[in-house]
């Protein structure tokens, strides 16, 4: 214990033949009871702020989405105001209409000269129906047989053609 007390002892002597910056007044070394003094202490520091990028994409689609909403009121403005425009534009037509299309009188047509129809200079149409007339290959045949086959005269000549109907119906009826 008592080397304990030595070194106390040459601590306080020596700290009252120290200078105020802890050095000895011997040759500027340090002796080893000099240690024992506390370094300066240093200044707390100050956190950094964190700039997160979750914080940075948050503002930035914050601007976008009101750089949104007010396009979209921009453009709803618009077409109320395209609206109102085409509205006053469809009265002033309609007033313009209105004033333009006062009915008026109009002439009495002149009843002095008869109307006489002339007879047409154009050729008559041919109608496309009715047909009178039936095609060959749909002529009813007989048992199958070919014309060739048939001996003597024509065993279709008893048959009346469809014009020949016609022609016997318009008869009878007392239009020809």
């Amino acid at each position: 214990m008592e080397p304990l007390k030595e070194a106390r002892n040459r601590v306080e002597g020596s700290s009252s033949s120290d200078n105020s910056n802890g050095r000895t007044s011997g040759g500027g070394r340090r002796s080893p009871t000099n240690c024992l003094i506390k370094p300066p202490v240093k200044k707390n520091t100050i956190p950094i702020d964190l700039k997160l990028h979750n914080d940075i994409r948050a503002v930035e689609r914050a601007r976008f989405a009101h750089q949104v909403v007010e396009k979209r009121r921009l453009i709803k403005q618009y077409k109320m105001e395209r609206e109102r425009q085409q509205k006053l534009e469809e009265r002033e037509e309609i007033k313009r209409l209105r004033k333009e299309l006062i009915p008026k009188a109009q002439l009495m047509p002149y009843f002095d000269l008869p109307f006489v129809p002339r007879r047409s200079e154009k050729q008559p149409t041919v109608p496309r129906e009715p047909k009178f007339c039936i095609p060959r290959h749909k002529t009813i045949r007989c048992c199958r047989m070919s014309c060739n086959d048939m001996s003597g005269p024509s065993q279709l000549q008893h048959l009346p053609s469809s014009v020949e109907k016609t022609e016997a119906l318009y008869k009878n009826r007392g239009l020809q």
